[in-house]
């Protein structure tokens, strides 16, 4: 079957430009639809000769992976068993009750719940399931209580857009109030008197831009608005402190913040500055009141050169950076991930030497201790619950080869209460695998992490089949975390890994620092070592390792096929952002200018221009055999606009010198976030997965 995108159709012409002397041709530009604002909402508007294009591909990739067909449902219901048809979460206390979510067997979305504090009736808050009822596509974004508890704000996104609709639940009556706010961000923040919130409105070009504030039984349009930031490079965020007392209005890019606050107390309250931005400094906030009634402010930072990040404390009378104190002093290479602040504790989850811990500081006496644990490589993850005068913290812990574990931590008594494991009912023994962390060197002499799961007893000879995961931006790393998914990989013969590459934080912000800008390639050249060194150890072969990449990572897929295609038997990127320079130079796209801190700004800056030019992944295709690639995008997806993974892809099938695949498939219905509901984002790891065995041979 011939795939469809060879060319532009003859009416489209190329688009040209010139910019810093260099002329740029995009031939595939008439993929983008003139109103793609429109089809980011509802995908329905999309121009129809452009949606002919879009189905065609849809269809020759049914057809292309047509012969996996039982594969993937077999994998399907192999995943869907090991998911607890009723799963729940933990029960969080919050003032007279306990809030919780859980599914209905065979449901596809959450239900949100809560009973009395202790036990009691439940009470049904959010349906997820009949919520979503007839609908193609459903997300319930935030959740929020009332301070009395009787309200609830909730919102929700129905085209995978990330534009989220709020309203207001009435848990006496079961019904909704007539309040109706559209274009918010998800999150809501409630004035202590129960009779508004706050929210962050998403513009027309999807950017979270500002602050309103919305009181009950009014129209949309006549909220307050009460913070508007004017730098188009910069995100608005909305937060509460642990206390409750304080809203933060938290205002940053990749590299530099500030924040302010809204005293929930008073009516009509405006924002107050806690300290100016300065251009690569970064700070968050927290409340707390001494023992002699003073409002003080804990702050994480990275102010005078603490690039892993320290602790300080502030009067919020006076909390100028001038008169920052150091609570947590800097130790390079000890990262301080986040802090949780509680009446009488201060908690902290850091990284040192790849693992996490928490550690516990009594704010009286301040002691502290760590909260210890005995595998050699974990996963771990910080939860301070909804209340402030609590001795109790809860942590989520799970290794490779461990399900997660929920746990509740007394920090007065230093005692611990496991209160979930996950559970696996198509079972699972970690004794029949192998989790190890290995280090790949690269060429400017650094090492970088790997994460390594297999069963016991699989050939370490070359033989094996290898997944190598990669994602490398934004400073987020890649925990070593249990996944029921990989292990229909791992049970097949294959080996799981994980590459903590520059552009994460696994080794401290250096290792972000150093994958990013003017550095990003090291990033790619990472992930490259990472798979010739699992080549060289026998761990596997080369063109036995399929490449695996989401989103910024997919842009990695990108990269890494057009510079080591002979590596990679097979390549998967999911929502990929491989048109990196022309979106770079169009500053209407959603997240242009808040990424060029992340990326560089090509349109003012000739050497950031040249830089990109010279990784992109759609002007660095060349002709040369590339091997297997599926990827997969959505159609109202606001952060990687479909129309990129639909260039690349054209791209690759005009260049390429092989007759192996390259396969392009679309949702319609979803964004970013993939397929709603549980069971449908299953189907996708089941494609993916079905492709990675057949190309390896493996099934």
């Amino acid at each position: 079957m011939t795939s469809p995108i060879l060319a532009p159709v003859a009416e489209k012409r190329p688009t040209r430009r010139i910019v810093h002397e260099v002329a740029l041709q995009d031939d595939y530009a008439w993929l983008r639809a003139d109103n793609w604002q429109e089809v980011l909402r509802d995908g329905s508007v999309l121009p129809a000769d452009i949606r002919a294009h879009l189905e065609a591909e849809n269809r020759y990739a049914e057809a292309m992976l047509a012969p996996g067909e039982r594969l993937r449902t077999n994998l399907f219901e192999e995943l869907k068993g090991r998911i607890k048809a009723d799963d729940a979460s933990v029960p969080t206390p919050d003032g007279a009750f306990d809030y919780y979510w859980r599914f209905r067997e065979g449901g596809q979305h959450r239900i949100y719940c809560r009973r009395q504090r202790g036990g009691g009736d439940e009470t049904v808050l959010l349906d997820g399931d009949a919520l979503a009822g007839g609908k193609s596509y459903f997300s319930i974004g935030g959740m929020s209580p009332s301070p009395d508890h009787r309200l609830v704000a909730w919102s929700s996104d129905e085209a995978g857009s990330e534009f989220y609709q709020a309203r207001i639940l009435d848990t006496w009556t079961g019904e909704n109030l007539s309040d109706h706010v559209p274009d918010t961000g998800g999150g809501m923040v409630w004035r202590q008197d129960g009779l508004a919130f706050f929210y962050v409105k998403v513009d027309a070009n999807h950017r979270p831009s500002s602050v309103w504030e919305h009181r009950l039984g009014g129209q949309a349009s006549e909220d307050r608005l009460v913070y508007e930031e004017a730098d188009a490079g910069m995100f608005v965020g909305l937060s509460q402190t642990q206390s409750r007392r304080f809203a933060i209005i938290s205002i940053h890019d990749h590299e530099t913040s500030e924040a302010r606050i809204i005293d929930l107390t008073r009516v009509d309250g405006s924002p107050v500055l806690i300290e100016p931005r300065i251009a690569g400094v970064q700070y968050e906030i927290e409340h707390w009141r001494d023992t002699a009634g003073t409002d003080q402010l804990f702050i994480l930072t990275n102010e005078n050169g603490a690039e892993d990040f320290k602790i300080v404390t502030a009067s919020l009378a006076a909390p100028a950076r001038s008169q920052w104190r150091e609570v947590i002093d800097h130790k390079p290479g000890r990262f301080i991930l986040n802090m949780v602040v509680l009446a009488s504790w201060l908690v902290r989850l850091e990284r040192e030497d790849g693992l996490p811990r928490i550690v516990v500081r009594h704010l009286d006496d301040v002691s502290e201790h760590s909260i210890a644990f005995a595998e050699e490589a974990y996963s771990l993850a910080l939860d301070g619950g909804a209340e402030f005068e609590t001795d109790m913290i809860r942590f989520v812990y799970s290794s490779m080869t461990t399900p997660a574990e929920t746990w509740d931590y007394d920090m007065r008594t230093r005692s611990r209460e496991l209160r979930k494991r996950q559970e696996i009912p198509s079972g699972h023994d970690p004794s029949r695998y192998v989790t190890r962390r290995v280090f790949a060197p690269t060429a400017d002499e650094e090492r970088v992490p790997i994460s390594l799961l297999y069963r016991k007893g699989v050939p370490l000879d070359g033989s094996a089949p290898l997944l190598l995961y990669g994602y490398g931006a934004y400073g987020l790393s890649m925990p070593a975390q249990f996944s029921t998914n990989a292990l229909s990989l791992v049970d097949r013969g294959f080996v799981y890994a994980i590459a903590h590459i520059r552009g994460g934080t696994e080794r401290g912000w250096r290792w972000y620092r150093e994958g990013k800008l003017s550095r990003k390639t090291n990033s790619f050249h990472d992930f490259i070592a990472a798979g010739d060194y699992l080549a060289a150890q026998k761990i596997t072969s080369r063109g036995r390792i399929v490449a695996h990449g989401g989103s910024a990572g997919g842009m990695l897929m990108g990269a890494v096929a057009n510079l080591a295609p002979d590596l990679f038997g097979a390549v998967v990127a999911e929502v990929p952002f491989v048109d990196v320079l022309t979106t770079m130079l169009d500053d209407t796209l959603p997240l242009t200018p808040p990424e060029w801190p992340e990326w560089g700004n090509p349109i003012v800056d000739a050497e950031a221009f040249r830089t990109i030019l010279a990784y992109s992944p759609v002007d660095n295709v060349k002709a040369q055999a590339y091997p297997p690639l599926l990827a997969l995008a959505g159609l109202t997806d606001p952060r990687v606009t479909y129309w990129e993974p639909a260039k690349w892809v054209a791209r690759l099938r005009e260049m390429k010198t092989c007759d192996n695949p390259v396969i392009f498939r679309l949702n319609m219905d979803s964004g970013h976030g993939d397929a709603s509901g549980r069971f449908e984002r299953l189907k996708e790891v089941a494609l993916v997965q079905a492709f990675a065995l057949q190309t390896m041979g493996a099934v």
